[in-house]
């Protein structure tokens, strides 16, 4: 894993800070993950470990030479990123995982970042902002793009309820919650908690109309900034 060194002091401004970035890249568009692996095995203090077409492929293929950091994508065929995000920081917890994708939509970006996502790029970030934010994430930060920066502040701001509210959810729904926390879709969310779907769909309901949200990202939001779970 990534090494660094106590931080510069006085005039030492040569220093390193970092050794070799070892990245992998998850990206099902051949032209954009030649592109990807170019620019990163191309630039000095960056190395390319592994270039994989699905989520798929990536499991079955990164322990080999385990990176510091992932780049995926999310719109991915078979198991799409955030799927593969759950199972990549089961394995590897220490393992950073930064999302590269064309969605900037509410839903994607809360699933990714409770899934265990270091941050949240667009695929139009230009190549030095990229390794910068790659650099940042090992550096212990949460790069995202500025659009999507914005969406989840403003999404915080609109659901923020007032102080001390009680919702009053059962500890069933708690439960449920906290699997959508933690990345669940309902389908998953049902297999953890050994009932169907449609049990799911009657919790959800009672948990939107409670929380007086309407969509999963703005319940997980909600959830997080009260501690409710």
């Amino acid at each position: 894993m990534i090494m660094t060194n106590e931080a510069k002091t006085g005039d030492d401004l040569t220093m390193p800070v970092a050794s070799m970035i070892d990245v992998a890249i998850i990206e099902d568009e051949r032209d954009i993950r030649e592109c990807l692996t170019f620019l990163i095995s191309g630039t000095e203090g960056y190395s390319c470990t592994g270039s994989y077409r699905s989520m798929e492929e990536a499991l079955d293929k990164i322990e080999h030479q385990l990176p510091n950091i992932v780049l995926s994508d999310i719109g991915l065929p078979g198991m799409d990123g955030i799927a593969g995000i759950r199972i990549l920081k089961e394995r590897y917890p220490d393992l950073l995982i930064l999302m590269l994708t064309v969605y900037d939509d509410d839903e994607r970006i809360f699933d990714a970042m409770c899934a265990g996502a270091s941050g949240y790029l667009l695929k139009k970030t230009p190549p030095a902002k990229l390794l910068e934010s790659l650099k940042e994430a090992v550096g212990g930060g949460a790069p995202m793009s500025p659009e999507v920066a914005r969406r989840v502040i403003t999404l915080f701001r609109e659901i923020r309820p007032p102080e001390r509210a009680d919702y009053q959810l059962t500890p069933h729904e708690t439960r449920l919650l906290k699997l959508f926390v933690e990345g669940h879709i309902y389908k998953t969310a049902a297999v953890e908690l050994g009932v169907s779907v449609n049990t799911v769909n009657f919790h959800v309901r009672n948990i939107y109309e409670k929380l007086q949200v309407h969509t999963r990202s703005e319940a997980v939001a909600k959830a997080l900034v009260n501690r409710l779970v």
